[in-house]
């Protein structure tokens, strides 16, 4: 029997059909429009660059006039008007569904506002298109937001929650989930009753309903842990109920939105949802879904993360239910979508943040062989997504070798110089090899900003090593590429690079450090510190501080080109726009501080620069800081000013003294901080010892 024949013409004649003044002609063009777009980014974009959206919404605008004329002269809509406005409006919701370019053109072509005209009309199969429409061209965020705070605006919305239509209801809750951003937003929908009318849709609406009405819940929800206590409360009946019974839904798509309205709920509002039983159920639904092979699979592993997400209790829990294994097992599969690809990585990546035994169930499982494969992925968002897990992996300061358990424990104590100590991200050289160094230094030069933070971040704990493995770094290029990157245009690059160098030069031997400062330069150096960003300036002076580390030829790097970082750790310090700045800025001079009588004095100078009394010195107030580390590193730095051993040391307190400084010391003797306090009694100790009583 001979097959049906199917009309397939070529963009530019459907172009021209589209044109026809035959309703029959325009109707079949619109429709064959709608069928080749369907699911087809390609097919979209040929025919947006041919001009078809702006056709289809002139068509749109003039049916919709057509059946205004119809109405006012009190005749009946003839039947082809109404088959062109669903077509029409069917195929620009095509056009716009999944596809931010199809948006764009629908929006650019002035459709919007005819769509929503569609939602009045008499015939239920046009309003049920422009609903459809509508709801797909909502899913963007090119569209703009609708202004829930105008009373009409209200009421309108009332209106659409309340409509017997499905589509239109769900449009109600698809604006919802769109546009609800701000707590006050929030409350204005609870006010209006909104909460009450999602929650019957929840238990008496359809599928559909159901969907949009537990998306809708968690957008209002949110960081709103007022409005969850009231839902939670008795101002509506069986509210959390309603919700966990989903959780038993035979529908996936079901199952995994309630537990993402009820994860928004928990992290919004700690104390509720604390049932181990809940929260276990939560873990194995959503680990379940991940063998879905449609969206939900793809967007459980996002969920689980945002479940477990720096919350140990969780960690563990989805450690005991094999959570690791299981998303091993989806890894080994191959050839996954990148975004289930993306969101696999990020599971494990905050699997492995916080507990020592999942990383060393990680590591046991050889995962990390699959996720440096990701790191060559074609998906910007694939990469990204295998530097972060990289980077809490790589947080270990415990690193389990398979078969061969060792564990690296650091103490680093000296009386004069601060180190600035990655302590959570000490990898100790176990991925300090050529199957994870290349492939990250090769992502520096990503052409996504995204994947080069992340690979920088990376990078920033796999160089902390105290073994000479940091030659494998400075020969493929790694070093380099980082003081390149610390002049990037892009201050979350630089930031992240100078992250990297400080980590870098942890504990490093002389010869690696004046590598890493003939590249740098004085001049850059400088110039980084009083980068416009505080987030670099606290950064390049981290990495300041761990270049100069006690040792005489260190110092030194302070000096050259007459001096030009130290000049500008000085003007920072008297500036300092974030304790953070002060830390590490005091932390330096204090380093500096621990070498000769040249260097004390160099660092007195910076300290009071021309000073004519007491009250312009930067030092007090850091000495008056709330915060400890700002006092600590202050003190620290006098510390090493007055040593009795120095022979300058007698004159540069009686310059504190002056300056008051001696006497706020003196009133910090049962600071609440241990590091504080101790310091501080060294410093009157060394007092003493000039006759200071």
């Amino acid at each position: 029997m001979p097959s049906a024949t199917v009309n397939n013409h070529r963009p530019s004649e459907l172009l021209s059909r589209l044109a026809s003044a035959e309703p029959e002609v325009k109707l079949r063009a619109l429709r064959e429009v709608k069928n080749q777009i369907i699911g087809n980014r390609t097919k979209k974009l040929s025919f947006i660059k041919l001009g078809a959206v702006p056709a289809v919404a002139g068509i749109l605008a003039d049916s919709a006039d057509d059946v205004i004329d119809y109405n006012n002269n009190n005749c009946n809509v003839n039947n082809n008007i109404n088959n062109i406005l669903v077509q029409s409006a069917a195929a620009l919701g095509s056009f716009a569904c999944g596809f931010d370019a199809g948006v764009q053109a629908v929006l650019d072509a002035g459709a919007f506002p005819n769509l929503l005209r569609l939602l009045s009309n008499s015939n239920q199969k046009v309003v049920d298109a422009g609903a459809r429409a509508l709801r797909m061209i909502y899913q963007s965020k090119l569209v703009p937001k609708y202004d829930f705070l105008q009373q009409k605006n209200m009421e309108f919305l009332i209106s659409l929650l309340n409509s017997e239509n499905e589509n239109v209801s769900g449009l109600g809750a698809s604006i919802i989930t769109h546009s609800c951003e701000t707590s006050l937003e929030q409350k204005v929908l609870f006010d209006a009753g909104i909460l009450r009318r999602l929650n019957s849709l929840l238990e008496g609406g359809s599928l559909s309903q159901r969907y949009s009405s537990l998306e809708s819940l968690a957008s209002i929800f949110k960081n709103n842990s007022e409005l969850v206590s009231k839902f939670a409360g008795a101002e509506i009946e069986r509210p959390l109920g309603s919700i966990i019974d989903l959780l038993k839904d035979r529908y996936p798509r079901t199952r995994l939105l309630a537990c993402m309205c009820l994860i928004v709920i928990r992290n919004t509002s700690p104390h509720l949802l604390q049932d181990i039983g809940v929260k276990s159920k939560l873990i194995h639904i959503l680990l379940e879904l991940l063998d879905d092979p449609g969206q939900v699979g793809d967007e459980a592993s996002f969920a689980f993360s945002s479940l477990i997400a720096q919350k140990e209790d969780l960690q563990k829990l989805a450690l005991e239910a094999n959570a690791i294994d299981k998303l091993h097992h989806h890894l080994q599969k191959g050839s996954l979508r990148p975004r289930r690809y993306e969101g696999i990585l990020l599971a494990l990546a905050d699997m492995c943040s916080k507990l020592e035994s999942c990383r060393s169930k990680f590591l046991s499982l050889q995962v990390l062989n699959l996720v440096t494969d990701a790191l060559t992925d074609d998906s910007a968002d694939v990469r990204t997504a295998a530097c972060i897990c990289l980077k809490s992996v790589t947080r270990s300061i415990k690193v389990c070798n398979v078969g061969n358990s060792f564990a690296v424990l650091v103490l680093i104590f000296n009386a004069n110089i601060a180190y600035e100590m990655p302590i959570q991200n000490l990898s100790a050289g176990y991925f300090m090899n050529e199957m994870v160094v290349v492939p990250l230094v090769q992502l520096f030069l990503d052409p996504s900003t995204s994947v080069q933070v992340a690979a920088l971040g990376a990078i920033s704990n796999v160089v902390v090593d105290f073994t000479t493995h940091k030659c494998i770094f400075v020969q493929c290029g790694g070093m380099k590429q980082l003081v390149q990157l610390a002049t990037s245009m892009e201050s979350a690059v630089r930031s992240n690079a100078l992250w990297a160098l400080k980590n870098f030069v942890f504990l490093a031997d002389n010869r690696l450090k004046e590598g890493v400062f003939s590249e740098l330069t004085a001049s850059l150096l400088s110039s980084l510190i009083c980068d416009p960003e505080p987030s670099v300036q606290e950064q390049a002076l981290a990495l300041v501080r761990n270049l100069v580390d006690g040792c005489m030829n260190s110092v030194e790097f302070m000096f050259a080109e007459d001096g030009l970082i130290l000049g500008a750790i000085g003007r920072q310090l008297q500036n300092a726009s974030k304790a953070e700045i002060g830390i590490q800025g005091m932390y330096a001079l204090c380093n500096v501080a621990s070498g000769n009588e040249f260097h004390k004095e160099a660092v007195m100078h910076q300290l009071f620069p021309q000073m004519v009394d007491k009250n312009e010195s930067f030092m007090i107030n850091f000495l008056q800081s709330n915060d400890s580390q700002l006092r600590t590193a202050t003190v620290w730095t006098i510390v090493n000013l007055t040593c009795p051993s120095s022979p300058g040391a007698f004159g540069r307190l009686v310059k504190l003294r002056n300056a008051g400084i001696v006497s706020q010391i003196k009133h910090m003797v049962n600071d609440p901080c241990v590091d504080v306090k101790f310091r501080v009694r060294t410093v009157l100790g060394q007092s003493m010892a000039f006759g200071d009583n």
